[in-house]
């Protein structure tokens, strides 16, 4: 090697350094943080429920977003409109709808705010958390297949505390500090065997008036596939394709789901990679996820979801009892239209600034 060659290595081997110690994140930690990830990841924390299960799951100090926000011994003492209960349930497919979704504390919020935070909001009392109004619930399909339970459905999110134009996000056990969103949070089922069972990997997509919670059985080995994370920008259209319908509850059992992001062309097995926020937003998608045959679907008044729930205290019965949302009446499947022009109500055109054009291509991908 020649010695121009040499200092030219020599020249790179300090830049690269120097660009390693830029980016290591102790260095750019405010006074306080020591450090970014947990000791034990959220998802390899495992507890008994309900006498296994810490007062706080989450308990590193010095972490870099801070201390979990709620607690996750939960129960009557805890039980009101005002829980920071971060235990949540996916429970039943009997016709009981005894489920939570995760969403803010305090009103207006939206989920990019306050994802690490979330608390749990259930549809039945005895859980211990915040419950679900009456009316907020408008459409609801509970799923159970050989790898997962499932719930998708229809909701006026102001009732939930999200702002009624977040078209929301995605929570997970994983989250990019391993801490999961929400921090601490964790997700128990009795829909497997009977017996209290911790979910370990799960996720929950929440906004546009639409969500969907898939908790994915720990004894199957596809758990982590059926369950994925990592395609938080393209909503439940991909990662939990249904047949939801405004209006209707009903459970079912169905066959599994491609893994998320898998899919087949022409013959040959693809996976998605989804783009980097940083190149803008997902205006199209290569390809349509198809959406798993259902069976044996029992359909149910929406009363079963109502009993031991609390009235709406903002001013929006009348508009949820009639059907609408908080950014207009959305019919027909949540697998609806994916980003063709149509708009979330139906129409076939629609007009819009630049910027509501990209709302509602968001909005397509996420409910489909």
């Amino acid at each position: 090697m020649s010695p121009s060659t040499l200092s030219k290595v020599l020249a790179l081997a300090t830049l690269s350094i120097a660009v390693v110690s830029a980016q290591d994140p102790t260095e750019a930690f405010p006074p306080g943080v020591t450090g970014k990830f947990p000791a034990t990841p959220l998802a390899s924390k495992t507890y008994a429920y309900p006498t296994g299960v810490p007062y706080k799951v989450d308990t590193d100090v010095g972490l870099l977003r801070g201390n979990q926000f709620g607690f996750n011994q939960c129960n009557s003492t805890t039980e009101n409109q005002n829980s920071d209960c971060q235990t949540s349930f996916i429970n039943s497919i009997d016709g009981k709808f005894d489920f939570c979704l995760w969403a803010p504390s305090k009103p207006g919020s939206t989920v990019a705010d306050q994802e690490g935070e979330m608390v749990a909001w259930c549809t039945k009392p005895g859980r211990g958390t915040r419950l679900i109004p009456q009316y907020a619930l408008q459409g609801v399909q509970f799923m159970k297949t050989s790898d997962y339970v499932q719930v998708v459905g229809f909701i006026d999110q102001r009732l939930i505390n999200l702002d009624a134009a977040d078209y929301g996000g995605e929570m997970d056990p994983h989250g990019a500090d391993l801490r999961g969103n929400p921090m601490g949070g964790l997700v128990y089922s009795q829909a497997y065997n009977g017996q209290w069972t911790q979910v370990i990997e799960w996720h929950n997509f929440m906004g546009g008036n639409f969500f969907c919670f898939k908790a994915c059985d720990p004894s199957r080995p596809n758990a982590a596939q059926y369950c994925q994370h990592i395609y938080d920008r393209i909503g439940c259209a991909y990662n939990a394709p249904n047949n939801a319908q405004n209006g209707t509850f009903e459970t079912c059992e169905g066959e599994n789901q491609d893994f998320p992001g898998v899919y087949t062309e022409n013959g040959a097995v693809m996976t998605y990679t989804q783009p980097p926020e940083s190149l803008g937003a997902i205006t199209t998608m290569p390809y349509t996820a198809r959406i798993p045959a259902s069976s044996n679907c029992v359909t149910h008044t929406s009363s079963v979801l109502y009993t031991g729930l609390p009235t709406p205290t903002i001013d929006v019965v009348a508009a949820s009892a009639s059907g609408a949302s908080a950014s207009g009446s959305r019919t027909g499947s949540a697998a609806g239209s994916k980003s063709t022009g149509s708009s979330p109500n139906g129409a076939s055109t629609i007009e819009l600034s630049s910027v509501g054009i990209l709302g509602v291509i968001f909005s397509a991908l996420f409910l489909a």
